[in-house]
This record gives structure tokens, C-alpha cells and sequence, in this order.
């Protein structure tokens, strides 16, 4: 049975559950940031049969466009990683040249600024009309 690893759920919030994933918005409004984590006890990309790379592809290209005309975004960052959190996930990233970080990657270089629930419940409603558009 799918459980969402502790630390996933703590830095984020839930925006839905499409094609056997759960796409997830990291609570930190410095910078716009996806998870997509799929229902599954692998952990890394090649494991995965294509069919489930083919829904994370789906989910992640919409997602991108997203960021990049909604956001206007200088940078797409997308990876796997793992180090931490071991559960696979995908994090897609919209990176601005005067964001806090930049040019370093995200994670240990922003300070935390969640997001107000107004500030949530509009990128959930956006996210979810982004999401409606993929051909299931």
C-alpha cells in the first residue's frame, strides 16, 4: 500500500491524484515547486516500466508549461534525486534569475515561506485546471 514518505508530507501540500501519482506544491513560495511522487515502492527512474515514465512525462510537461506561462520562469530545474528522501519523486522547479538561491539549486538555499491558504488555494485551483488538460 502507497504511504507518502513523513518528509514529503510535512513540506508540502496535496493538489490532486492523477495517472497513479500524487502531484504535491512544496509549502515554500520562494520559488514556485512540484512533486510528482508515483504509486510506487521503486526508486529509481529506469526501474520504472514505461507506461508509469510515460504519466510522470505527461504530468511533468504540463506542469512545465505551467511554470513557464504562468510564472514566467527564467529555468525549469526538473530531477530525481533521493538522497534524503529515498521514495521516488520528481521535482519540478521554476527558477527565477533573481530568486534566493539562484544561481545554486533550491534545496538548502531557500529560507522557508510558506504559503498563506489564500496563496494555496489559488495555485491548487490553477494547478488542477493545468492537470484536467492532460489526456488520460
Amino acid at each position: 500500500m502507497f504511504k507518502l514518505d513523513q518528509r514529503l508530507e510535512n513540506d508540502t501540500f496535496e493538489v490532486a491524484e492523477i495517472l497513479d501519482c500524487k502531484v504535491l506544491v512544496m509549502n515554500n513560495s520562494s520559488v514556485p515547486w512540484f512533486i510528482i511522487v508515483p504509486f510506487t515502492e521503486k526508486t529509481e527512474w529506469y526501474q520504472l516500466d514505461d507506461s508509469v515514465q510515460y504519466n510522470i512525462n505527461s504530468i511533468m510537461n504540463n506542469l512545465s508549461i505551467f511554470l513557464e506561462k504562468e510564472y514566467k520562469v527564467d529555468k525549469l530545474n526538473i530531477a530525481t534525486l533521493g538522497n534524503v528522501v529515498k521514495q521516488m519523486h520528481i521535482h519540478v522547479v521554476g527558477r527565477f534569475k533573481t530568486d534566493p538561491a539562484w544561481p545554486a539549486p533550491v534545496w538548502g538555499n531557500l529560507v522557508a515561506k510558506e504559503y498563506s491558504v489564500q496563496e494555496k488555494e489559488i495555485i491548487i485551483k490553477k494547478t488542477l485546471k493545468v492537470l484536467e488538460e492532460i489526456e488520460l
